[in-house]
């Protein structure tokens, strides 16, 4: 009854931990990982996007096989999941837990029938096993601390290298593979170690700055990248070019280099800023795509001819998004999204493309939880910085137009003339034209969620206690009116109809309720199907039907008239609860997700 449109992701970046990006033998898709995710994506077209959620604990890498056919990929917990990448359900081959702890790299054989895994184990940093059957092939010793990097020469007689926080790197002979001598030329950790693809060098490159070139076959060092050193910071991974002449390093001091490993120098710089968000943490070098990734998460794709131009910037959000609101502007529909701080909290999004790019300037200091559009085409955001902000969607934002709360906001709902209601931690307040104008403080119950009636008369304001409140709206001020809608504690979430003539209610229960606004505030319909309390409603522009959406990752899209009809989107976003939704027309869902992916569904009625 629906399909899905679009996938929108970015890696989700630690501070100074390489980010190891995988590249599939074809040369057509790119590999990385975000939260419990592995992403993968089409190098041409990034819009184009795969998604595979099977483990159960954050993925640190994944490694196409050389046949292509298959993915390894390790998780922080020490599971390796070797699945298809054939079939759109990526089925699960084989399951091995190498040791227990992070594992950090996986290499493969060019036969596709042995895996190296390295990272922190209790006691053991490694291992290399058939893929079939787990049985180990050798040992990788020799270090003392956890490793980093692992890599298996691509052509017969194999060798294996490994780089470790140990400040040493190991040459392995095999299979079995046998330990042959230790690499001890860097004087800080060792980040990466990568032969090239015709099997003659590998090279080591570490956070000395260093970057060592050695003999495939024998593991004698023969020189190394820019001298003494090859950046001015660390350096967390190099990747080298399919033809073996050059290899491009990313570092922490904000630089890409190319370089000539005939000569050992550099041909080209690509200078990716000045922030600290700026630092290098990864690259891959496919076909003739050169990527980088930034500390922001950004995936940058860089122009060996024009080094100071990047050809195209891949952006978005790499933390859980919280909330998201749609709007609609010179006959183009845009998705507006709020996570934490990365640097900036606020996404927008071109709904048709996925171009999207994150708000200028000083924004919230902490997550933002709910987003609306007011009349004025303002964002209206609220978050646990104890702020309102209002800003133009021009995407710019203002510093003069930010609220201080005295208490936090959890929710705020908008209405026409420049009205909005924040309800805060024991307190609701009401604002005209960006000013606080009326506050209720001791208000004998915890608001959650709040609405105000498109008509902007009515305040609803639902609490802790499954009850809802409503308060008339006249000369800014709320005056309780005495009417109290009952649902199960706690209401969760709110909303009326674009109309006005209802309004919907998702509780502690499971339920959504329903009350039609006419007949003073009746049940018209329950709604029963949610596995665990929906956490996010929306209205549909046609006013029959809403969406609602929790934490038992379902979206439902139910209907005014008949509480036994729905469409249910099971595993919308699997493994990772919908925090909100938002129709762009009365076809077209948005949801999002911990997952930090938007995703755009076409509803089929």
């Amino acid at each position: 009854l629906f399909y899905q449109l679009k996938h929108f992701f970015l890696p989700q970046m630690e501070r100074g931990v390489a980010k190891v990006i995988g590249g599939d033998p074809k040369g057509n898709n790119f590999l990385y990982t975000n939260g419990k995710s592995v992403i993968i994506r089409n190098i041409e077209n990034p819009a184009i996007a795969e998604i595979y959620t099977e483990h159960g604990h954050q993925v640190t890498v994944a490694k196409y096989a050389p046949s292509g056919f298959y993915i390894a990929s390790g998780d922080v917990a020490g599971k390796i999941r070797i699945w298809d990448t054939t079939q759109k359900e990526h089925l699960l081959k084989y399951e091995y837990t190498p040791f227990s702890g992070k594992i950090k790299d996986i290499a493969w054989t060019e036969d596709s029938k042995r895996l190296a895994v390295v990272g922190e184990g209790r006691g053991k940093f490694g291992a290399v096993f058939l893929w079939d059957t787990g049985s180990s092939v050798g040992d990788v010793s020799g270090h003392s601390k956890l490793i980093n990097s692992v890599d298996i020469r691509q052509q017969r007689p194999y060798r294996l290298a490994t780089a470790s926080d140990d400040t040493c790197g190991c040459f392995f002979e095999g299979p079995p593979f046998k330990f042959k001598f230790t690499i001890k030329e860097h004087n800080q950790f060792v980040n990466c170690v990568r032969f090239s693809p015709d099997g003659n060098h590998f090279v080591t490159a570490g956070a000395d700055g260093q970057i060592l070139v050695f003999d495939g076959k024998t593991g004698e060092r023969i020189g190394s990248l820019g001298g003494e050193k090859a950046h001015k910071g660390g350096i967390y991974a190099v990747s080298w070019s399919p033809d073996s002449a050059q290899l491009i390093s990313a570092s922490g001091d904000k630089t890409v280099k190319l370089w000539d490993v005939g000569t050992g120098t550099s041909v080209t710089t690509f200078d990716m800023g000045t922030d600290v968000t700026d630092q290098q943490l990864g690259c891959l070098w496919q076909k003739d795509h050169l990527v980088s990734i930034s500390l922001s998460g950004y995936i940058n794709y860089l122009d060996k001819n024009k080094p100071d131009r990047l050809i195209r910037v891949i952006k978005g959000h790499s933390k859980a998004i919280q909330c998201l609101t749609v709007h609609k502007r010179d006959g183009k529909s845009y998705i507006y999204s709020g996570s934490f701080p990365q640097p900036s909290a606020s996404h927008y999004w071109d709904a048709d493309t996925g171009d999207n790019d994150c708000f200028l300037g000083k924004g919230h200091t902490n997550q933002v939880t709910k987003m609306v559009i007011n009349d004025s085409e303002e964002l209206v955001t609220c978050s646990m910085d104890d702020t309102l902000r209002y800003t133009n969607i021009k995407k710019e934002y203002s510093a003069s137009d930010v609220l201080k709360m005295d208490f936090q906001p959890k929710s705020v709902s908008v209405a026409v003339g420049g009205v909005s209601l924040a309800v805060c931690i024991g307190q609701v307040v009401l604002l005209k034209d960006k000013k606080k104008v009326f506050t209720l403080d001791n208000l004998g119950f915890e608001p959650e969620t709040g609405a105000i009636h498109p008509s902007g008369t009515t305040v609803a304001v639902g609490g802790s206690d499954g009850k809802i409140r409503l308060y008339s709206l006249q000369s800014n001020t709320l005056k309780d009116e005495g009417k109290i809608l009952v649902v199960q504690e706690p209401v969760t979430d709110m909303s009326f109809s674009n109309d006005g003539a209802y309004l919907a209610v998702g509780d502690g229960m499971k339920v959504v309720t329903v009350f039609s606004v006419a007949d003073n505030y009746v049940v018209k319909n329950q709604y029963h199907g949610h596995h665990a309390r929906p956490v996010t409603l929306a209205w549909s522009p046609d006013n029959e039907h809403f969406a609602s959406a929790g934490m038992d990752m379902m979206v439902y899209v139910w209907t005014v008239q008949d509480s036994e009809w729905r469409i249910k989107i099971a595993d919308a976003h699997r493994l990772h609860h919908v925090s909100a939704l938002a129709w762009i027309d009365p076809h077209t869902l948005v949801t999002t997700s911990h997952d930090a992916s938007v995703k755009v569904w076409t509803i089929l009625f």
